[in-house]
């Protein structure tokens, strides 16, 4: 069992940085291949970036590729989505994901990758 919890979410002015943070909780965390989702308004959720268990492989949206950066620390059990020059289009509620390779079918922007989530975090960038 894997509990996730999302933070650093806010409001920010376009052209701004934020640096979410997700903490998982488990003995197991370094095993678990990571993933950031977001859902804005009226949308459907849809992935943002993932970072292999052993930090080795990173993935990113198309909308969000040279300007966010999925990290993770797996002595602080927590994985990162440093987010540069932001613009309104990427206000979201914003998910973390975590799934063990036996779910990983060759993408990581499938959400049946993973098998936790977390609640969500807010980010709204105003222009």
């Amino acid at each position: 069992q894997v509990q996730l919890v999302e933070s650093g979410g806010g409001l920010v002015q376009a052209g701004g940085s934020l640096r979410l943070s997700c903490a998982a909780s488990g003995r197991t965390f370094s095993r678990y291949n990571m993933g950031w989702f977001r859902q804005a308004p009226g949308k459907e959720r849809e992935f943002v970036a993932a970072i292999s268990w052993r930090g080795s492989r990173t993935d990113y949206a198309d909308s969000v590729k040279g300007r966010f950066t999925a990290s993770r620390d797996n002595a602080k059990n927590t994985v990162y989505l440093q987010m540069n020059s932001l613009k309104p289009a990427d206000t979201a509620v914003y998910y973390c994901a975590a799934g063990p390779d036996a779910y990983y079918s060759g993408s990581y922007s499938l959400e049946n990758a993973y098998g936790y989530w977390g609640q969500g975090t807010q980010v709204t960038v105003s222009s």
